[in-house]
């Protein structure tokens, strides 16, 4: 007959369920997905406690679900807070620890007839991660694979020991094997999100209460046996994790919202809201410290022509390695922005001189007269650079951002003017080198005006 007493519980988690499902449809990342996952999981455990009492087979398959279905939802939400879980070797463990608790657990239904085969797979629990951890030590290693190997020796060392016990051995390496998968969702989660949030807090110490029924209950059985503690207490832990691991999303939510906002979605770059704010910071740092800071306008010559004849996928691809190679050319302490389609702006603080920014200038330049592969093709861009620098060239961050500007435009018009001439990097008349400095780029044209 069926157990309706935990209908209720069911109804609560599936609602909790689909309440994550809305949330995680929104987040769509490889952990919410494990994560609904796992809750799934969850609510087919409450299911199947429907059906314990049914006798015969189905009775026994439905205590099977019960069991393993909760494991395993345990070492999904273990498995996705690994930080590393594209990594072959964690996959690998992934599949030998679903297939060990599964297992070992269905085992522990159908035992005494099945207790034969407790011990090897009591063993395998301790030998299967050591090996994976052993055999990928040469290229992967990380302190969370090593804490998962330790818990499990520790967990067959305990199983050997109990779980042929007369009268509660099956108990006790049941909740062993509970405790340390849930524990070690605990561990997993402190470790992936050690950040000061009521998400995190709630989700550790969800974890840690759910892994402490299985200590605590068969604790108080032991010391109270008339102590009668009803089930929906030892469930509380499940809720409480289901909602701090919803926290944690829209955590994670508002956080991505706030890199977009300040963010280029395609190149990952600082948009022009955050360029104008880190552009404003500096020149305040400069005012106050007496030195210079360098504006460079980088404006693609032909990203039209690459959009036009490869197409807007290839034109991206573009897009995202030029932003790569500024990145790579500039100080950690300096800006590389995308500004607009296809210009980029560099903030160079602390610059030296005129000379210093046309020699970063000539770096970024350099990388865009040499042929780029795109999408399989070789490309040729080149670009047009305006230089303009505080406060010899401007007083305030609007005149700066003009008169680079205009630097910029003049270089352009000069490339449609002489296409086949000479690159030539030009210090202004207000730099402090005198005369003039030519400097040969090689293979397409490009001009960095003044």
């Amino acid at each position: 007959m069926l157990d309706w007493s935990k209908l209720p519980d069911l109804a609560a988690v599936a609602l909790l369920t689909s309440a994550f499902a809305s949330v995680a449809s929104s987040g769509h990342k490889p952990i919410s997905r494990l994560w609904l996952s796992g809750w799934v999981m969850i609510a087919v455990h409450f299911a199947a406690t429907m059906f314990l009492f049914i006798p015969g087979f189905w009775g026994t398959f439905a205590n099977i679900l019960c069991v393993a279905s909760l494991v395993d939802a345990g070492v999904l939400f273990m498995y996705a807070s690994v930080p590393y879980r594209r990594e072959i070797s964690s996959r690998r463990l992934l599949a030998c620890l679903l297939a060990t608790n599964t297992l070992y657990v269905s085992l522990l239904v159908i035992s005494p007839s099945a207790d034969w085969a407790l011990t090897p797979i009591a063993i395998l629990f301790g030998v299967a991660p050591l090996t994976t951890a052993l055999l990928a030590l040469r290229n992967f290693q990380h302190p969370l694979r090593w804490i998962v190997v330790a818990l499990y020796i520790a967990l067959s060392i305990f199983l050997l020991a109990v779980q042929h016990r007369p009268g509660n051995g099956t108990d006790l390496a049941l909740n062993a094997v509970l405790f340390t998968v849930y524990f070690g969702c605990c561990l997993h989660v402190w470790r992936t999100y050690n950040r000061a949030t009521t998400g995190a807090f709630i989700t550790i110490a969800g974890f840690l209460t759910w892994s402490s029924v299985f200590v605590v209950g068969p604790g108080l059985a032991v010391i109270s046996p008339n102590l009668r503690i009803e089930s929906e207490v030892w469930n509380l832990p499940k809720y409480v994790v289901a909602v701090g691991m919803i926290l944690l999303l829209l955590e994670d939510q508002l956080e991505h919202n706030k890199y977009l906002a300040l963010h280029d979605e395609l190149t990952g770059l600082p948009n022009r809201r955050l360029f104008l704010d880190r552009l404003a910071q500096a020149l305040e740092r400069s005012r106050r410290a007496g030195t210079k800071t360098a504006l460079l306008v980088v404006d693609l010559d032909r990203f039209k022509q690459v959009n036009d004849s490869l197409g807007h996928h290839a034109g991206d691809l573009l897009l995202q390695q030029v932003g790569t190679l500024f990145t790579g050319r500039v100080r950690g302490s300096d800006t590389v922005a995308r500004t607009g389609g296809d210009e980029f702006s560099v903030i160079l603080e602390d610059a030296a001189d005129r000379l210093n920014a046309t020699q970063v200038a000539q770096s970024l330049l350099s990388n865009l007269n040499s042929p780029l592969q795109v999408d399989g093709r070789s490309v040729l861009v080149g670009a047009s650079i305006g230089i303009a620098l505080y406060p010899d060239d401007a007083a305030d961050m609007e005149s700066l951002r003009i008169a680079a500007d205009l630097r910029m435009y003049d270089d352009k018009h000069d490339h449609r003017d002489s296409p086949r001439r000479t690159t030539a990097i030009k210090i202004p008349p207000q730099s402090e080198v005198a005369g003039n400095l030519a400097v040969e780029l090689g293979m397409a044209p490009g001009h960095l005006g003044n």
